[in-house]
């Protein structure tokens, strides 16, 4: 009899729950009398009256910054949260840095910036599958809606926040944006090892005024590395699951260096699996690294060095007539046979990432405070897709060339099967500084500077596929003597912000206003080198003020209200918005640059929170207006398997709506959390198709489902522990027209997991089981957008063909056991 690692898995998830049960009967009593000896502290008692919180090795935890960007607390509009009453009953010792202090599981933070804000902390993240990223951790916050693509959350970054995508926002790491600088993909997959995470924050609608970004319309997503650990050790973690998958990490930690005031870790991994829908697979393998310096009064630099080694087959992504007719087994071929450019093993994704990182925080004098952070980061490819170009007749660029050399290759039906390279290469290098003068004890002073420095160079060409399909050759096809490319780009790009901004602080500090201004100035440049280009030099420049307005109360210790006013913009996304696209099989580009004004956006919020003893909650009501709103659409260039990002000026869209979010602290080791989002976005402009206009005013905007929610439940009573996620998203328009849609959907995952006791150098080993969509659902999770899907009549009679989007498909049930300890 043939037993299913899913059957396994379910087997050793009803096992460890009944075995929680028995053990919790037993121990009831113990607990309740522990309980009944629990001290409350007061968080302004002195040190010595209250237990210090504790990081994975059991040392102090480090103060909490307000913002990874460097502003003070009071420069950003925020304020110091009155003394809280705490209820501590004991150090969690656990090696993954779980704490049990935060309410919801780890999925509700306190916040105290005047917006909407969200976050997750180690309590949360320690206990979702270790192959997972910053994107799809973030997944059950209010008003997020992750797309995922595999089931164990690594491929993707796929996200909408209030009807925007991840092009939107602005991701910040340790203080740099990590986001590639001209299509703003964030690639967190490359940044940082679930392991090493500290916290996320989402800022679901506004980002700081001092945040490097211009593309930030739709909001801020912060995530800051774990600090090292003060004593020499290190963290091992090992697990295996469905679809053959694995992940070997390994963390090393050197502990204070002498007296020098230096620690730090070197952390590596490897991480594999099987595609669970069509043949091929991805293997990653990553090291994180991060050196501290800290000395005197707040004065600190680190070190964050990150490098990445990843290889997928791509997803392929069906129609809706493709998915109702085939469902998860559309995808590339698993066998090869001559002239198939859907053979799997040619289309391929590489991401590979360098990155540096240096953030710097100095106390100048008493009242005067600097924070710097360089950065460099280097992203490249290759892309890899299969194409079949005309061994004769074919264009390079708009000329016409004879016969081609098959090389290596075979001629079948006068096309030669080539791998379609896009081998991109890009580098940033960045300083971001800012400074906080406290003029009074009431009032703060502050302002800086942003630069960033962007080269991107794109060649693509072609290699002729060898006859069995087992590879390519290394000589690509020419035309008198020029590589054969559809596009030959060398792109520049520079970047100036500058920002004041001042907070004052009235009525015994219960009252925040804070005020600035932001100027951006982004210029672009660059060639395309291929003959017709037309234009063969493109360039864009953008200025852009942009002020800001928050303002909270204080109403009680617990309470806060607050409300704000604030603009961002977008340049405009992809090399593609200023450059053309060829392709060998068209006498013409198949994509044109368009003449793009840079996206702005107006929003308002007003909020109101509460964080207590016993439960934490925040709402808010938003409203926001953009013009000149960029839908990035996304498709195959015609007759190959290369996809390319396209941006549609939609003109105007107005989203309003409103956001909640409530956490339990533990009561009997159980932690409830509850999200969810009303979102009602719409066109406000018509159209314009270029050959007429379609009446799309009015019209539900893509990409915003109405009510998206989620439900979770932690349950830890420092040895047993789990967690239960439910996540529903509603239904999608996917065309400007609302003629078609993505059905809405339901997943659940589960936590299961037990930790032992320390024994010689093994400290607080731990045995977790995690199941992600338990019910196997096979759904849409994301799409690309078209203007329409049917044929539609324009309002000057005229008839438009459709256009159908293409979808992201989501993963299917999956399931990782992971073995993990301290040393």
């Amino acid at each position: 009899m043939r037993i299913s690692f899913r059957q396994i898995s379910v087997s050793c998830s009803i096992f460890i729950g009944l075995h929680a049960l028995h053990a919790e009967a037993r121990t009831s009593s113990t607990a309740k009398e522990a309980d009944s000896t629990a001290v409350h502290h007061s968080a302004t008692q002195p040190p010595a009256a209250a237990a210090k919180p504790t990081g994975p090795k059991g040392e102090a935890a480090a103060p909490r910054k307000a913002s990874s960007s460097g502003l003070s607390t009071s420069v950003l509009g925020q304020f110091t949260a009155a003394p809280e009453e705490i209820s501590v009953r004991g150090n969690m010792a656990t090696a993954t840095g779980v704490t049990n202090r935060t309410p919801g599981g780890g999925l509700m933070p306190v916040q105290t910036a005047p917006r909407t804000q969200s976050g997750i902390t180690r309590d949360y993240i320690a206990k979702q599958s270790p192959t997972a990223n910053i994107s799809s951790l973030i997944a059950a916050l209010p008003g997020v809606t992750f797309s995922s693509q595999d089931p164990l959350g690594m491929t993707g970054d796929h996200i909408t926040m209030r009807g925007m995508n991840e092009s939107q926002i602005g991701y910040l790491f340790e203080g740099a944006p990590l986001a590639d600088p001209i299509n703003y993909e964030p690639y967190t997959s490359m940044l940082v090892d679930s392991e090493n995470l500290g916290s996320v924050t989402v800022s679901q609608g506004s980002p700081d005024l001092n945040a490097p970004f211009y593309n930030a319309v739709g909001g801020q997503i912060t995530a800051t590395e774990m600090n090292p650990a003060h004593k020499m050790g290190g963290f091992l973690d090992v697990g295996g699951g469905t679809h053959s998958a694995n992940k070997e990490f390994i963390r090393l930690e050197t502990g204070d260096i002498g007296n020098s005031g230096v620690r730090g870790f070197v952390s590596f991994s490897h991480t594999s699996y099987n595609n669970f829908r069509g043949p091929g697979g991805m293997f990653r393998y990553h090291v994180d690294s991060k050196f501290v310096k800290e000395w005197g009064d707040d004065n600190s630099i680190s070190a964050i060095f990150s490098y990445n080694r990843q290889q997928a087959t791509s997803w392929r992504s069906p129609t809706k007539a493709q998915w109702d007719q085939y469902g998860i087994g559309f995808a590339y071929d698993p066998k090869f046979t001559p002239g198939d450019s859907a053979y799997y093993k040619l289309n391929q994704s590489n991401i590979n990432s360098q990155l540096v990182v240096l953030p710097m925080h100095f106390t100048l004098a008493d009242r005067l405070k600097l924070h710097v952070s360089p950065y460099y980061v280097h992203q490249f490819g290759p892309s890899l897709g299969g194409e079949n170009i005309p061994a004769s007749g074919g264009y390079y660029g708009t000329q016409q060339y004879g016969t081609l050399n098959p090389g290596a290759g075979t001629v079948v039906n006068g096309n030669i099967l080539t791998s379609s390279r896009d081998p991109w290469n890009q580098k940033t290098g960045g300083i971001n500084a800012s400074a906080d003068w406290n003029i009074t004890r009431s009032n703060t002073f502050s302002f800086g500077c942003w630069y960033a420095y962007t080269t991107h160079e794109e060649l693509s060409d072609f290699s002729p596929v060898y006859p069995d399909g087992q590879g390519w050759s290394n000589e690509n096809i020419k035309v008198n003597g020029k590589i054969l490319s559809g596009y030959d780009l060398n792109f520049m790009q520079q970047v100036n912000t500058l920002f004041i901004a001042d907070t004052q602080r009235l009525l015994n500090d219960k009252l925040t206003i804070s005020a600035g201004f932001r100027v951006a100035m982004v210029s672009r440049q660059g060639t395309n080198l291929i003959p017709g280009a037309n234009p063969y030099k493109m360039q864009g420049n953008y200025f852009e003020p942009l002020p800001q307005f928050s303002a909270n109360y204080q109403i009680t210790d617990k309470d806060q209200i607050y409300i704000n006013g604030t603009t961002s913009f977008r340049a405009p996304e992809s090399v593609e918005a200023y450059s053309q696209i060829f392709d060998p099989n068209s006498a013409h580009a198949v994509m044109q640059p368009q003449s793009l004004k840079p996206e702005y956006s107006i929003g308002e919020e007003i909020g109101y929170r509460h964080h207590g003893s016993f439960y934490n909650f925040a709402m808010s009501l938003f409203n926001y207006n953009m013009t000149n709103h960029q839908v990035t659409s996304t498709g195959y260039i015609p007759g190959t398997n290369l996809m390319v990002a396209s941006p549609i000026n939609i003109g105007g869209q107005t989203s309003r709506g409103v956001t909640a979010e409530l956490g339990f602290r533990r009561w009997h080791h159980i932690s409830p959390y509850f999200s969810g989002q009303f979102l009602h976005s719409t066109f406000d402009n018509n159209f314009n198709t270029g050959t007429g206009v379609l009446p799309t005013a009015g019209k539900i905007a893509v990409g915003a489902p109405k009510f998206t929610g989620a439900i979770g439940l932690n349950y830890d009573d420092g040895t047993y522990f789990g967690n239960f996620q439910l996540r529903y998203v509603d239904t999608q328009y996917t065309t400007f027209m609302n003629d078609e849609k993505m059905p809405a959907y339901l997943t659940s995952d589960i936590t299961l997991g037990y930790r032992m006791k320390s024994f010689g150098r093994i400290k607080h080993p731990q045995i977790q089981l995690n199941l992600m969509n338990i019910g196997d659902n096979h759904y849409l999770s994301g799409s690309s957008y078209t203007s329409n899907a049917q044929a539609q009549k324009q309002t000057n009679g005229t008839v438009v063909a459709g256009s159908a989007p293409t979808y992201l498909v989501g993963g299917n049930f999956a399931a990782m056991v992971s073995v993990s300890t301290g040393f």
